[in-house]
C-alpha cells in the first residue's frame, strides 16, 4: 500500500509593525492636510494628498540629488 505524505506549510507574515507605522503616517498626513478643509471636496483632496505624499517626497528628493 502506498502511504500518503502530508506536509504542513506554516506561513509567517512579519510585516505587521511596518504596516502599523505606515498606517499611523497616513493618519497623520490626513490630519495635517485636512486641518483647513471647509467642504467635502477639500476633504477628498486631503485624502488624495495623504495617499500620494510619499511618492511626491521621493520625487523631490531624487530631483534634489540630481538623479
Amino acid at each position: 500500500m502506498a502511504s500518503r505524505d502530508e506536509h504542513t506549510v506554516k506561513i509567517i507574515n512579519q510585516h505587521g509593525p511596518f504596516g502599523f507605522v505606515m498606517f499611523v503616517a497616513f493618519i497623520g498626513a490626513f490630519v495635517y492636510f485636512s486641518h483647513t478643509t471647509h467642504n467635502f471636496g477639500d476633504v477628498m483632496w486631503a485624502l488624495v494628498q495623504a495617499i500620494v505624499w510619499p511618492g511626491i517626497l521621493v520625487y523631490h528628493l531624487l530631483l534634489f540629488l540630481g538623479a
